[in-house]
């Protein structure tokens, strides 16, 4: 079984800043690719950042510039830190992970979540 633990969100003022992170563990033979979504109230799931073993990032176009994904590979650990933040960032931030197991199995797995609001 793999755990995915996040931390990292809050209320911030427009303009501010925020660092998420989030630790996989468990039955962890390698991870593929880490990312981000959010969910704000009503709205459909969506790709915030996402970065492969390799280190290739992508983008929300709404974020790009103010926002960025890294990995700490040693730490099973994925990174958004968020800057210029503003009020439509407002959402639910969830954590991405899609690896293989010690059966080598490839699954996906979702954190928990972490709020983010952003008031203006």
């Amino acid at each position: 079984q793999v755990q995915l633990v996040e931390s990292g969100g809050g209320l911030v003022q427009a303009g501010g800043s925020l660092r998420l992170s989030c630790a996989a563990s468990g039955s962890i033979y390698m991870i593929n690719t880490m990312g981000w979504y959010c969910q704000a109230p009503g709205k459909q799931r969506e790709l915030v950042a996402g970065i492969t073993s390799r280190g290739n990032t992508n983008y929300a176009d709404s974020v790009k510039g103010r926002f960025t994904i890294s990995r700490d590979s040693a730490k099973n650990t994925v990174y958004l830190q968020m800057n210029s933040l503003k009020p439509e960032d407002t959402a639910v931030y969830y954590c991405n992970v899609e690896l293989f197991d010690r059966s080598i199995r490839r699954n996906t797995y979702w954190g928990q979540g972490t709020q983010v609001t952003v008031s203006s």
